[in-house]
């Protein structure tokens, strides 16, 4: 039994917990509510703890004089590795758990049950904080519930507290099904609190040297996976506006009273300073405008961005890097991109590109090597917007301004692309670059990789689903027909542009079967078709 956290202890916690999430990972991979092939938060959470435990080797013996203890260093690097390296938003919230528990403990003598408690309620204050729109059911839930019985355990035994901790984090995980209506129609609990309980029965382990009598164990599914579902606020606002903001609390405080007049979904977190500090905004209106003018009127804000929620898409997935030169206005784009031909698009577009599923790590190394001053990131995927909300807020830190444009998709970040000029302001040309990419209408097209009951009814592994707007909207056996049905269904509601592109494994002659349909039935639609090579879907369309 140990009575205080010390380092060795925190690496022993590292190590343990990645070698139960590497266990776990195809289990957690396979708590995916979406009937495509691109379940991953398991992978993802390894990755960012695989980046935490180089962080802590590579840094072993070396503790600054002047710095923290030598427990608080060793979180501390934890934390920071498994910023660097977080993938997906799984990812990011364990590291921001990671940075809240070592920001509460790194200038504490020791580390003892009430310190464990506190390190706990400030992770999950820092876990909440990071999600601009919180849902419970998640991984913020787990988070929460095993601060709170950390508290009440009342103790300063340190077995005592973790043992609390992780036997509320169990109990909490089992609920969350009751809290998220797609997971009990898949009769599965979340797979990010999954990990995190993993990750205390680690913690446990180290401190006691038993594992727990009762570990977690994720529910057999009783029923099939079903899709995702989307939250989102009053139909009555069409916009997301979200921004950080450098400002003092008091302007903070005025501009919640303003922005809560505008709109609602409002959500204003900050990163804890006393005084002047950075704060993330978040609120959906109608009137864009008013709602970014208020934040100027209250600080400095900067990463602005702007989505129309009736343009609003879903996962894509993105492949290879190519290297582009740096715009010579001294801005630049960095763009995530899966596929051969995608990333040959984008370099022609003069971006650079960066392979899918990238770390905050590589991405903030791609955003330093364009050398340019004012850097726009295109993510093509809701797991890689956390991430590169990350790599830009570290960019900052270096003097490079980053915008991040929410695209979720290739066709939107092509979109994106050709509406660029340098002869606006970086934040308008920015804000642009999200209108257009808001108005590019998304579909992708794919098999199913298991059984599931989607909003178009129930699914079975190999029939071709056609998603627009990340909802299952067609379901087919036969691959060409689904295409087509899903163009048309899309250009139903008008359209000027589509954009084609296949897939590695689409058939050869698809797209072209497929434009050939448009100029017959479309006679005045533009088509464009590309080679994609990209993973999973054989098709992806984009119109304008």
């Amino acid at each position: 039994m140990l009575d205080t956290l010390d380092a060795a202890a925190v690496r022993r916690w590292c190590a343990g917990g990645l070698a139960a999430l590497k266990r776990h990972q195809g289990e957690i991979d396979d708590l995916n509510v979406y009937p495509v092939p691109d379940g991953d938060t398991g992978t993802n959470l390894v990755l960012t703890l695989t980046s935490a435990q180089q962080a802590l080797a590579m840094d072993l013996d070396t503790l600054p004089g002047d710095g923290p203890t030598p427990h608080g260093h060793a979180l501390r690097l934890m934390a920071r590795g498994a910023l660097l390296g977080a993938r997906g938003n799984s990812g990011v919230i364990l590291s921001q758990i990671l940075r809240g528990f070592a920001d509460a403990v790194a200038a504490a003598p020791a580390v003892r049950g009430r310190e464990l408690a506190a390190a706990l309620g400030d992770a999950a204050t820092a876990a909440y904080a990071a999600v601009a729109t919180p849902v419970e059911g998640t991984l913020l839930t787990v988070v929460a519930a095993a601060a709170v019985a950390a508290e009440r355990a009342d103790s300063d035994d340190l077995p005592t507290v973790a043992r609390a901790a992780a036997g509320e984090a169990s109990r909490a995980l089992s609920r969350t099904p009751e809290q998220l209506p797609a997971l009990a129609r898949a009769g599965v609990v979340d797979a990010g609190g999954r990990g995190l309980c993993l990750l205390l029965d680690a913690l446990v382990e180290v401190v006691t040297g038993e594992r727990p009598e009762h570990p977690v164990s994720a529910p057999r599914p009783v029923g099939p996976p079903a899709t995702s579902v989307r939250e989102a606020g009053s139909e009555a606002y069409a916009y997301e506006v979200q921004y950080l903001l450098d400002a003092e609390p008091a302007a903070v405080t005025r501009l919640r009273e303003e922005l809560a007049g505008l709109g609602d979904s409002l959500v204003v977190v900050g990163d804890g300073a006393a005084s002047a500090g950075t704060w993330n905004v978040h609120v959906h209106v109608n009137d864009v405008g008013a709602a970014i003018e208020a934040g100027v009127v209250a600080g400095r804000p900067h990463r602005i961005t702007v989505t129309r929620f009736a343009d609003q898409v879903a996962p894509a997935p993105a492949g290879p890097a190519d290297e582009a030169p740096t715009v010579p206005d001294g801005r630049a784009a960095v763009v995530v991109a899966a596929g051969a031909g995608i990333a040959k698009l984008f370099a022609g577009e003069g971006a650079t590109v960066v392979p899918g599923n990238p770390s905050t790590g590589e991405l903030l190394d791609a955003i330093r090597a364009t050398g340019a001053a004012w850097v726009v990131v295109l993510p093509n995927d809701p797991n890689t917007q956390a991430v590169a909300s990350n790599a830009a807020k570290e960019a900052h830190r270096l003097g490079v301004k980053v915008s991040v444009v929410p695209t979720r998709s290739p066709v939107q970040a092509l979109a994106a692309l050709a509406v660029r000029d340098p002869g606006r302001r970086f934040e308008d040309d920015v804000i642009a670059m999200a209108e257009a990419a808001g108005a590019c209408r998304y579909a992708e097209v794919c098999h199913a990789s298991r059984e599931a009951l989607t909003v178009a009814g129930p699914c079975r592994p190999g029939d071709v689903l056609a998603l627009v707007d990340g909802e299952v909207h067609l379901i087919g056996s036969d691959l060409l027909a689904t295409c087509t049905a899903v163009v048309d269904r899309m250009l139903g509601g008008g359209g000027e542009l589509v954009t084609l592109l296949s897939g590695a494994d689409a058939p050869a002659g698809l797209t072209d079967a497929v434009r050939d349909h448009v100029t017959r039935a479309w006679p005045f639609v533009e088509v464009h078709a590309y080679p994609g090579g990209q993973p999973h879907y054989p098709l992806l369309v984009g119109v304008e």
